[in-house]
């Protein structure tokens, strides 16, 4: 046998055992879902459940980095709502403030000594963009149910949780469940400006008392629908944890002076300092890469995607680098794969005739779990180059990246039942939160953390969240109650039922 027909066999069998093993991993990777009855979900009063949803959308509490009292009225007209809506909880679950606004719900459990579980949802809403009024269908704290939705700032984000929350609770003690170990229930009033009021003072409290929690839920990732390409069946993204928030602040120095005699070298200005080394920054971005949470969650997903798909996600061993590749140049799944870096403020110059002799810049990095924001620092003074002119330094209220909660542990189980027992064709899968929530400060007084809202979304949807027209149907408000009403049956002793 000559040469070339040797090499031609061995490209041949190299080629057939490749064939093969993308077949085998292809075809015989097995399903990752789990498999429980199908179970018929509560009733429930739909049209009663969104008028007392509407009336909560109602209160405009948005929440002030800067005045705790700015919307008082609102957050203590909400509480008398909760009042009035849920007497059986307000009988049953202890209620108590916490830092200004916040509420904490205890609802004791039948044995003591069981480690306690929490839900969380958040009752502050972020503002209406001034000038956008106008484009909103209905008025944004209208609450208006109509087109089987019910619209409004806070209808998705986060009231839906809220209210369908203490919507499943009330129901739950009407029909009398009381939970094998203590629940509490959260209600934070500050989330959307970092939880310092509220959910942080409540684990610091819990930390000193030594309180240890099985799990907590908070809001999260969303249950999508025709947003994975090549996934036909909604998924359920159960978030097992949040990216790190960090701001630097970026300083450049020169020489102050009159705009008739500028630096005779270019870019000795301030701000031709602070424009080449930000060029840098945005030029050396985190590489999009494929592993820890983001590998997890596409081997979860390869067994149910279709065909093309599913040899793809199925044998990333192989095609990694293309998969990256492509998703890397959609803002949304390459946000999932790196840590991000936003050129989001800068601040130069006082008249049009001076040079400034000080820029200020701020860029806001989202940082993935397995990193710190001390290397994010290190990697934008990195891309500056040495010797740069520019100052960094990070800005206050910055948090590292949470852990990473377990797939094999209890939380995440009652999670997976509840789906799949109520959506025996929804997919549920790992995932990660690439926004902040309040669940990022109780690392450290609970096993697990998982970010997960019941709430159906399209891609028409993703642009409602903190933007215009936010709404949530009837039928998805229902879909919620009936998830937290079965989840607490799954987590907390479904042989109450």
């Amino acid at each position: 046998m000559t040469i070339l027909k040797k090499l031609f066999f061995i490209l041949i069998s190299l080629a057939l055992l490749v064939f093969v093993a993308i077949a085998a991993k292809t075809f015989f990777t097995p399903s990752k879902q789990l498999q429980v009855p199908a179970l018929t979900p509560v009733a429930v009063d739909t049209n009663a459940a969104a008028q007392r949803l509407s009336a909560a959308v109602r209160f405009a509490t948005i929440s002030s980095g800067t005045d705790p009292e700015a919307s008082a009225d609102a957050f203590k007209g909400l509480h008398q709502h909760l009042q009035n809506s849920f007497p059986k909880v307000h009988a049953t679950l202890k209620r108590e403030p916490i830092g200004n606004y916040g509420l904490l719900y205890t609802w004791q459990g039948r044995e003591p000594a069981a480690k306690p579980i929490a839900i969380f949802a958040h009752q502050d809403v972020v503002p209406v963009a001034p000038g956008t009024e106008p484009d909103w269908k209905q008025a944004p704290f209208s609450g208006v149910i109509a087109e089987g939705f019910v619209w409004g700032r806070g209808a998705w984000d986060n009231k839906g949780n809220l209210m369908s929350q203490l919507e499943a609770i009330e129901m739950l003690i009407a029909k009398g469940f009381t939970p094998r170990q203590t629940v509490y229930v959260f209600l934070g009033h500050d989330e959307e400006i970092g939880g310092l009021r509220g959910a942080k003072v409540l684990a610091e409290r819990w930390k000193q008392q030594g309180v240890k929690l099985d799990f907590v839920l908070d809001e999260g990732t969303l249950i999508v629908e025709g947003i994975l390409k090549g996934l036909e069946k909604p998924a359920a993204l159960v978030g097992m944890a949040e990216k790190g928030y960090l701001t630097v602040l970026l300083t450049a120095t020169a020489t102050p002076g009159h705009s008739s005699m500028p630096p005779p070298t270019p870019k000795q200005s301030a701000i031709a300092m602070m424009s080449a080394a930000l060029a840098r920054l945005d030029d050396r971005q985190f590489p999009v890469e494929i592993r820890g949470l983001a590998e997890d969650m596409f081997n979860t997903l390869a067994p149910e995607m279709t065909l093309v798909n599913r040899v793809v996600l199925s044998n990333l061993w192989l095609t990694k680098p293309i998969v990256e590749s492509q998703l890397s140049k959609s803002a949304s799944t390459a946000a999932m794969l790196r840590t991000t870096t936003a050129l989001t403020q800068i601040n130069a110059g006082v008249r049009d005739n001076v040079l400034p002799g000080k820029v200020d810049a701020s860029v806001n990095y989202r940082i993935l779990p397995g990193e710190t924001t001390d290397q994010v620092v290190k990697h934008t003074l990195a891309a500056f180059g040495d010797g740069a002119p520019i100052k960094a330094a990070k800005k206050e209220g910055f948090s590292e990246p949470s852990k990473i909660s377990r797939t094999d542990a209890p939380g995440y189980a009652a999670i997976a039942r509840t789906i799949r027992s109520l959506h025996p064709n929804m997919v549920v899968s790992p995932s990660l939160m690439l926004g902040g929530t309040d669940a990022r400060h109780f690392d450290e007084v609970a096993d697990n953390v998982y970010r997960f809202s019941p709430v159906r979304a399209g891609p028409d949807d993703l642009p409602r969240f903190h933007g215009t027209n936010e709404r949530i149907s009837l039928t998805n408000y229902t879909e919620m109650i009936q998830f937290y009403f079965e989840f607490l049956n799954n987590a907390a002793g479904a042989e109450n039922r």
